[in-house]
């Protein structure tokens, strides 16, 4: 099963792009760690303080597949850098 997780994150404390990918390079590095998760900045890689970040997960099962990309969300939200505004999941 495949699962595909697009979060858009707002990033308030961010003043440049530097700021902005810092604070996403933390995130996503973190979610690579700790998870069996593909994650990428997928839409406005020239906003200040907006961003979405995608995260795919294949396991053999759906429920072993939603677990993994709502702990790594879960993961995004313990980041207090950031706020995760809209959430939209895929299942392929």
């Amino acid at each position: 099963m495949i699962g595909f997780a697009a979060c858009e994150c707002i990033i308030y404390n961010a003043r440049s792009l530097k700021d902005k990918r810092a604070v996403l390079q933390r995130v996503m590095t973190r979610i690579r760690q700790k998870y069996n998760v593909s994650v990428a900045e997928i839409d406005h890689q020239d906003a200040w303080q907006r961003a979405t970040i995608g995260l795919v997960a294949i396991t053999s099962r759906s429920r072993a597949t939603e677990r993994e990309l709502e702990r790594a969300l879960a993961l995004i939200d313990s980041f207090p850098e950031l706020e995760r505004a809209a959430t939209s999941f895929e299942w392929l």
